[in-house]
């Protein structure tokens, strides 16, 4: 490795380490992906690989490589840790959101406990046909029990979530294929029986509580489930 390639990795490694350090990057955060890293520190993906091994070896992060499901949205990966509203703008696409209820419930799903707050909201391209149904249920916690009042913070789950101090770290998501009933075809404006992607996912925080469940249906003509597997060349 050659003296500069070794300077550049040690500035990730310390930037990286000072931020987990002061709590920046919090116990259970998960890191951005190494492309995302690669273009923050403007370094090669094998610099930013061998700065995460030399993270691991110190025990302040751990890895699972190669191994993760993401949804795209017109080719471009979404990130779900930080909304997909948020996530789309950043990918340039002209996308609007508008919610369509907020009303409290009296449980959870995914077998967890307590009363909750159930968010219904459509996405649209731009202003015309929505390309996404979404409910989304949260924890009656805090702040968020007064979401059907006040609303989402600056319209965003997300960021509710995280002014009642939730995050979510991991989960589980499934994925179906699901013909739109008379409701929700009315909707998105769509045909009863039009096929739609499905996607059921729970998120627990570092404690492994209860998060978030939201399920989507989502246009196929525009969103795609990819899976990756194996060591990423």
């Amino acid at each position: 490795m050659s003296k500069t390639t070794r300077g550049r990795r040690a500035n990730v490694v310390q930037a990286l380490k000072a931020e987990i350090l002061r709590g920046t990057l919090r116990n259970g955060e998960q890191l951005a992906g190494e492309n995302e890293l690669a273009r923050r520190f403007n370094v090669s993906r094998g610099t930013v690989r061998s700065a995460l091994e030399e993270l691991k070896l110190e025990e302040l992060i751990t890895t699972h490589t190669g191994v993760g499901s993401f949804v795209t949205f017109d080719g471009v990966a979404l990130d779900q840790s930080k909304g997909w509203a948020r996530a789309l703008a950043d990918a340039g696409s002209e996308i609007s959101t508008e919610v369509l209820s907020i009303v409290p419930v009296d449980h959870l799903p995914a077998d967890a406990d307590g009363p909750g707050v159930c968010i219904r909201r459509l996405r649209r391209i731009g202003q015309h046909t929505p390309v996404s149904y979404e409910v989304a249920t949260v924890p009656a916690l805090g702040p968020l029990a007064d979401l059907p009042d006040t609303g989402l913070v600056d319209g965003s789950l997300t960021a509710s979530l995280e002014a009642a101090g939730l995050r979510g770290v991991s989960g589980e998501q499934q994925v179906s294929l699901e013909r739109l009933d008379a409701d929700a075809a009315a909707l998105l404006g769509r045909d009863p029986g039009t096929p739609f992607l499905r996607t059921e996912r729970t998120t627990v925080n570092a404690g492994g509580d209860f998060v978030e469940h939201v399920v989507s249906l989502l246009d196929p003509d525009h969103f795609r489930l990819t899976l990756t597997f194996g060591d990423p060349a």
